[in-house]
Order: structure tokens, then C-alpha cells, then sequence
């Protein structure tokens, strides 16, 4: 998967809009950010709870990793690209989705 394609499929989800900070694109609903793509554009984030966090990697090791530190252990979850497909990216985009736009 290229970046250009998670940020369509980041942006697909309703009301969805791309913004930036710290010098790299996020994706918002709400003002809240659900997803990002990191500086080089070789990873994306999705903002998961851990339970979420922990099914992904556990079906998807080589996609999705946890990142280091506390922001990790709440369930910012690594998306690495060159591995993603559409189909393990979608249901991890919709679940941070749902996450931020539920509150």
C-alpha cells in the first residue's frame, strides 16, 4: 500500500478530513485525529484502543505493530505500508474511526 492510499482510505470514512502537525498529514473527525502518516510516509497510525491494538497484531504482525512507550500501550498502532492491504487497513481505519467520533 503507498501513502496515497491510506490517505484515501482515510478519507473515505464520513467527514473525514486531512490536516497536519509536527510536519506530517493526520486525519481528523470531529477536530479529533484518528490516523496518521508518518514524515517519510512509509508507516501510518491508527488510534485503536488496546484490545483492538492487540487483535490487529495478532492477526497481522507483519502490518500492524504496536508503537513504543506509553503512547504505544494505548493503542497507537503502527501501520507498515509496504506490507498493508486494503483489506487488513479498512477494518483498522473504521475501528479508529468509530473510536474518535463515538466520543
Amino acid at each position: 500500500m503507498t501513502a496515497d492510499q491510506f490517505r484515501t482510505l482515510a478519507l473515505n470514512l464520513p467527514e473525514a478530513v486531512e490536516g497536519s502537525h509536527m510536519g506530517h498529514a493526520d486525519f481528523r473527525v470531529g477536530g479529533k485525529i484518528f490516523a496518521t502518516l508518518g514524515p517519510d510516509e512509509t508507516w501510518g497510525m491508527v488510534k485503536l484502543t488496546p484490545e483492538q491494538q492487540a487483535e490487529f497484531v495478532r492477526a497481522k504482525p507483519k502490518m500492524f505493530e504496536p508503537f513504543n512507550g506509553a503512547w504505544g500501550r494505548r493503542g497507537a498502532t503502527k501501520v507498515i505500508l509496504k506490507a498493508a492491504t486494503k483489506g487488513a487497513v479498512v477494518p483498522a481505519l473504521v475501528a479508529a474511526w468509530t473510536n474518535i467520533a463515538a466520543k
